[in-house]
């Protein structure tokens, strides 16, 4: 029910965004469509969560998003990190297939913003709006049934696709992406789906803290737009993202791979 409804009202708004800003009345209609899009999966989440009859679940949901104490900060500063070693290997190995060096530098500014509202503060409320979806609903419903292996498998899956319609609007960094050649966007696909692994390692290791998720999605999105890697490097750095997610599996195999959580989720901290 929340993954439907969170595709079904996403894509309405989206969908509608792309459609309405090839028109001549749009008249920032698209803007309002895009950002109602981008509310969906933390007031479906938030929806989900106080209907249920669940005290253990509405517990939950508010130990996740205000325990701080749930937080190891040096395991979110090593998995920021890790992710701009990612992008530094990526750059690297780029530069052995005839791409440039000055991707070692920050862009003059962002790809998109929504509207007047600052590219920073859209980048943090990106964060922030699907961090409270994703990971105060829809990760937990999916890993209440599986390992967190085939969580991140899944999730990642249904996070990529979610996507989809921001290809079509105007502006977002997705268009752009579509613009200059379609690969590119099977590439921004893929690399969702061993990305899944880094926040579901970044989440069970912060005891499940939606904040802890929220400033490792912040980082990743900040670098992907303010570092001046080319689309070609991109490519490299999904292979690489790959690795590296293999390579947590691999050290963090009992979390990966246990199911004592299975069916007890709510009661495993």
């Amino acid at each position: 029910m929340f993954f439907s409804a969170v595709f079904l009202f996403t894509w309405i708004f989206w969908f509608s965004a792309a459609i309405i800003s090839r028109t001549d009345f749009d008249n920032g209609i698209s803007i309002i469509l895009m950002v109602l899009g981008l509310f969906v999966p933390s007031v479906t989440s938030l929806v989900m969560v106080l209907k249920s009859k669940s005290r253990a679940l509405k517990k939950d949901y508010k130990d996740k998003l205000s325990g701080f104490y749930r937080i190891k900060p040096l395991n979110v500063i090593f998995a920021i990190a890790v992710m701009g070693l990612i992008i530094v290997i990526s750059i690297l190995i780029s530069l052995l297939f005839g791409e440039s060096i000055n991707q070692f530098s920050f862009v003059g500014g962002f790809s998109f913003s929504i509207g007047g509202i600052p590219t920073l503060l859209t980048l943090v409320l990106t964060a922030l709006l699907e961090e409270l979806g994703w990971r105060g609903y829809a990760e937990d419903s999916v890993a209440f049934y599986c390992s967190w292996f085939q969580e991140s498998i899944i999730f990642g899956i249904v996070w990529a696709l979610w996507h989809l319609p921001l290809f079509f609007i105007p502006d977002t960094y997705q268009y752009g992406i579509l613009q200059m050649n379609v690969w590119y966007m099977v590439n921004f696909f893929i690399s969702i789906v061993p990305m899944g692994f880094l926040l579901t390692w970044v989440y069970v290791k912060n005891g499940r803290s939606i904040f802890a998720c929220m400033v490792f999605h912040f980082f990743v999105n900040f670098f992907q737009e303010q570092i001046a890697m080319t689309q070609v490097t991109k490519c490299f750095e999904t292979i690489v993202i790959a690795a590296v997610a293999i390579i947590i599996v691999l050290i963090n195999k009992d979390m990966f791979f246990e199911i004592r959580h299975v069916g007890y989720i709510l009661e495993n901290e």
